[in-house]
């Protein structure tokens, strides 16, 4: 059977299982980050090849087909509603009348609906609780290009309106609304929105609607994805909204790094009791981004993101950042813990954004064991993040941000180590460094860059931390206290 989670409140935190096995400062910082790749592309291989009904790399030899396990007490083939996996022929009627036989299953255990290899074109279809959609090695399910087949939604309540245009908006290619014990998984298939015609109809803008997710599960609880791609979607790729207790495993995610805009990887939205782990993401734009809603739609509509731990990944973002909360926090995110990222190649490795008009909070988050490998900077909080849906938001309405910290930092080929970016109204508070040394590339001074923060060093640091902080000891003992918290030495020009 497929495994689901436990509430976050179960979670037994691991330990990372690479260990490092040599000291943080070597002679040859080469030598050290060259261990980290081969052990980090190693694992990914390794959860690749051998995931629950996992399709491989495959790189030197060809596994044979596997038979697809059934996960349901009624299993179907999409061929047995009339589907064709040629990439020409239409399949949404196949989607749909597979899932509403499935849907009068729920009462017996559901059903479970294989996805043989081929190419599937199909138009959008909603998924049925008590259903596992499993896509076979080689199955890959297509997104039609033509959006007059996506049908036109309500905009997201706690959004006020699409995000790109005001009205209705695009839904996604796989739907799912008010559904309970759901399952996406495979051999690895892969579920491709083909995106390229989205985007360049976006930078033309000739789009009238916001564009869709590839995959968007709302209101929903009991969800598992797992051992599956995802690519090419024409905006944010997998967006659960307003969900609890899901799971992410095993999950591959790409889209081009430039030229492919807002095809953020993850987009945990105003949901609870999260998982996101061993997973690779290369995209767009955010990795992953948890956001809880926009300005004063978000601040009525009153969901936090909360309780989600974020572990074993590798990510990267050229255009954006590894791993994103905001700047849609409206609802409050709290209780976050990410650990044992690799973020390589990107803009920004983690970053959280806000402004005046948000609202909200972002308390509770503890970044552990990152490490950022040819990164332009590495952590980032700023909060003049000024994006509204409209003007009716309440410029006073100033997000809380605190209870933020971060231990066992490392990294080479960083320009930037630290940018928080705090202000008069809204200054960030109780932050902690420990354990972190980052090499550079840009030898330059104040690359510890703050404004308007309170906080602490624990013990020694490289880069040098700025004077906002407060300084102590390895033991926790008070060495000096800061008197500049509210100095500016933000520098936007490196």
């Amino acid at each position: 059977m497929v495994e689901t989670s436990q509430p976050l409140g179960r979670f037994q935190y691991q330990r990372l299982e690479l260990k490092r096995c040599v000291p943080t400062f070597l002679s040859s910082h080469k030598t050290l980050f060259t261990v980290l790749w081969i052990a980090a592309f190693g694992s990914v291989f390794l959860w690749q090849r051998n995931a629950v009904g996992g399709g491989g790399f495959n790189i030197f030899w060809r596994a044979p087909v596997r038979p697809m396990p059934k996960l349901r007490p009624f299993a179907f083939n999409l061929t047995d509603f009339g589907g064709v996996g040629d990439g020409v022929t239409v399949n949404t009627a196949a989607f749909e009348r597979a899932v509403s036989a499935i849907s009068k299953l729920g009462k017996r255990g559901g059903g479970q609906l294989n996805v043989p290899p081929g190419n599937w074109l199909t138009g959008p279809f909603n998924l049925t609780s008590h259903m596992t959609l499993f896509l076979a090695e080689d199955a890959v399910v297509l997104g039609i290009q033509d959006e007059k087949y996506w049908p036109l939604m309500p905009p997201l309540p706690s959004y006020g309106y699409g995000r790109e245009h005001p009205g209705p908006r695009y839904g996604s290619l796989i739907h799912g609304q008010n559904l309970k014990d759901v399952v996406i998984t495979g051999h690895n298939g892969t579920i491709n929105g083909q995106g390229q015609t989205w985007w360049k109809k976006y930078r033309q803008k000739l789009l009238n609607h916001t564009r869709g997710p590839l995959v968007q599960i709302m209101y929903s609880s009991d969800i598992v994805i797992t051992n599956i791609t995802l690519r090419d979607s024409p905006f944010w790729t997998l967006h659960p909204y307003d969900c609890k207790n899901v799971t992410i495993r095993n999950v591959t995610i790409l889209a081009p790094i430039f030229e492919a805009p807002n095809t953020d990887g993850i987009d945990p939205d105003s949901c609870e009791d999260m998982i996101i782990e061993d997973c690779y993401i290369s995209v767009g734009d955010d990795a992953i981004a948890i956001k809880s809603g926009w300005d004063q739609y978000g601040i009525a509509y009153g969901r936090p993101a909360k309780n989600i731990l974020i572990r074993n990944l590798v990510v990267r973002s050229m255009v954006s950042a590894g791993i994103s909360i905001g700047s849609e926090m409206s609802g409050g995110v709290s209780n976050v813990t990410v650990e044992n990222v690799i973020v390589w190649n990107s803009r920004r490795a983690v970053r959280i954004k806000t402004a005046p008009g948000r609202g909200g909070y972002v308390q509770q988050i503890t970044y552990r064991n990152l490490t950022f490998d040819n990164v332009r900077v590495g952590i980032v909080m700023k909060t003049d993040y000024n994006e509204h849906p409209d003007e009716g938001y309440d410029p006073k309405a100033v997000p809380l941000i605190k209870d933020i910290s971060f231990t066992s930092i490392h990294g080479q080929g960083v320009r930037v180590p630290v940018r928080i970016h705090g202000s008069e109204e809204i200054p960030i508070k109780n932050v902690t460094f420990q354990d972190m040394s980052v090499g550079l590339t840009y030898k330059k001074k104040h690359i510890f860059q703050c404004a308007f923060v309170e906080g602490r060093v624990i013990g020694t640091i490289f880069p040098a931390p700025c004077e906002n902080l407060d300084r102590y000891d390895e033991q926790g003992q008070l060495v000096r206290r800061s008197a500049s918290q509210n100095t500016t030495d933000i520098d936007y020009d490196f």
